[in-house]
């Protein structure tokens, strides 16, 4: 089992995520009134301008004005200005650019107030979503990002991406892009374009000029707070980006939605059409492939470690902090140096993948188990900055402090991913809150596989609220009849009305309670 893209559709959302082996890795839930994604480029009206911050705030249709710095603007903000402004006055088309005569570009150094004035329209891409009770981050230096390129108009570049390391490679594609890239549009040759043939390169290059060309004929006549040009859903988006040989299958229970990037695979990666699958079993989707299960446990303030050790992840308008415990590690095993190490780097992998699961971003401290080795550290140093290589979100680390602290930033795009983990609790009525009940009956389980098999108790008697009782006892073929053909033993169930959902006690054959060892 490699990569799995599961994509559930209902009560307007959609929800995607990513499994490697099993375990999930990305969690994504796209809203039907979402309106700013990052990608989108919008026709903005500059409301205010202020020097002080060499910054101005864009109206692009959202409750607060956008926020646009300088440095923002790009590089050739003065051609983009020229073309909206021959569209919007219907003076000539600039969806070909071979013909458009490119302005110079604007001084690094520069001021906005000499560029930006109090209700001018410019054209806006969103960096950034809007955020606690910020508006979006945008940027004017448009980028139209495909499959295996990205274009940006008034530049006549080309870079290819650094992870391509074969110079023969890169020289390669450099020559064939040289061949068939328009003047005055500049391409940045992505991960995934490594060997690709030249038909495939072009292909993907007319889409976007096509794109390009759509999104000026709506500018001609569009209002301002319209968007020009839209990404696609989230779903074909990350399909776009991270779409390789790894992946197994996608799997989608809404007819339309499964048509929809069937066709979208089609165009982009012809030879995956065929693992895209369509769901249509009586249990749910997230259901059956234990989606629903892991979103109940990994967004919890605390989260358990494989191997033993748990974290505990606080949120602050600050910063992330993330504490990293021993639990029932034994030490005597293994020493305490050891323990430490071996502790931290398990930790390490389940922090990164919080990182992509709630996509947290800024500023993200980790207190690690004190370590003492010089190589120690530098091994949990290197471990952490090696699992951030796969996360497609920038980050950077710094090395561990003297008392074993690391601080990382990640790029932050989207409001950060929250999972409620707490559910009401039947018994009073909704008056409080518990952990999620889910787990309950694995928990007992557990319990009753620790008493059977180390705690040697021959009669057991177990009270617990009514729920659990059907949820054992149901069916011809019951969890409780599982427990004696594997132990040999009739466990004997009690309902009691007055516990909570999730209370339960177990008794010895002297009614007494068992304490677990």
């Amino acid at each position: 089992m490699g990569n799995e893209l599961l994509i559930n559709s209902a009560n307007n959302n959609c929800r995607i995520a990513l499994l490697k082996e099993g375990k999930l890795f990305e969690y994504h839930v796209e809203r039907e009134d979402n309106k700013f994604t990052v990608g989108d480029i919008y026709l903005g009206v500059v409301k205010k301008v202020v020097p002080s911050l060499n910054a101005s705030f864009v109206e692009v249709g959202y409750k607060k004005d956008a926020f646009l710095h300088y440095l923002d603007l790009g590089s050739q903000f003065n051609s983009l200005q020229k073309a909206i402004g021959m569209v919007r006055n219907q003076k000539g088309s600039i969806g070909n650019l071979n013909d458009f005569i490119v302005e110079p570009s604007i001084d690094k150094l520069g001021k906005i107030g000499d560029l930006l004035t109090k209700d001018q329209e410019i054209l806006v891409q969103i960096v950034k979503e809007p955020i606690s009770n910020k508006g979006p981050r945008i940027s004017s230096e448009l980028t139209l990002p495909g499959r295996y390129m990205i274009v940006t108009p008034f530049v006549d570049s080309i870079g290819i991406s650094k992870k391509i390391i074969n110079a023969e490679e890169r020289d390669r594609l450099h020559r064939l892009i040289a061949s068939i890239k328009p003047k005055n549009l500049g391409v940045i040759v992505r991960t995934v374009a490594e060997g690709i043939d030249v038909a495939t390169l072009d292909r993907d290059l007319r889409d976007l000029i096509h794109k390009w060309e759509q999104g000026m004929a709506q500018l001609a006549t569009a209002l301002p707070g319209k968007k020009i040009i839209g990404e696609v859903n989230r779903a074909c988006t990350l399909l776009r980006d991270m779409l390789n040989e790894s992946f197994d299958a996608i799997v989608v229970d809404d007819k339309a939605l499964y048509t929809d990037i069937k066709q979208y695979v089609r165009t982009i990666a012809p030879d995956k059409e065929k693992i895209i699958k369509y769901h249509q079993g009586k249990i749910k989707l997230f259901e059956q492939a234990g989606v629903e299960r892991q979103l109940k446990t990994l967004f919890g303030k605390t989260v358990s470690v494989e191997g033993g050790g748990y974290l505990v992840i606080e949120h602050t308008e600050a910063m992330h902090v993330i504490d990293v415990n021993s639990g029932n590690r034994s030490v005597e095993e293994e020493g305490q140096a050891k323990m430490a190490l071996n502790v931290n780097l398990s930790a390490a992998q389940e922090i990164v993948r919080q990182l992509r699961l709630r996509d947290m971003g800024g500023i993200i401290v980790i207190d690690f188990i004190d370590i003492k080795d010089p190589e120690d550290r530098k091994l949990l140093y290197q471990k952490v900055k090696e699992l951030l290589k796969e996360d497609r979100a920038k980050a950077s680390v710094l090395p561990l402090s003297k008392f074993s602290v690391m601080q990382i930033t990640r790029q932050r795009v989207r409001p950060e991913m929250n999972v409620v983990t707490k559910e009401l609790c039947p018994s009073c009525k909704g008056t409080g809150k518990i952990g999620a009940s889910l787990l309950v009956a694995e928990k007992i389980e557990e319990d009753l596989h620790l008493v059977l098999e180390n705690q040697n108790e021959k009669h057991i008697k177990i009270v617990l609220h009514p729920y659990l009782y059907a949820f054992f006892t149901k069916n011809i073929f019951s969890k409780r009849l599982g427990w004696f053909l594997k132990y040999g033993k009739w466990i004997t169930l009690v309902e009691d009305s007055s516990m909570a959902v999730t209370e339960y006690v177990f008794l010895n054959e002297n009614q007494e309670e068992i304490e677990f060892i």
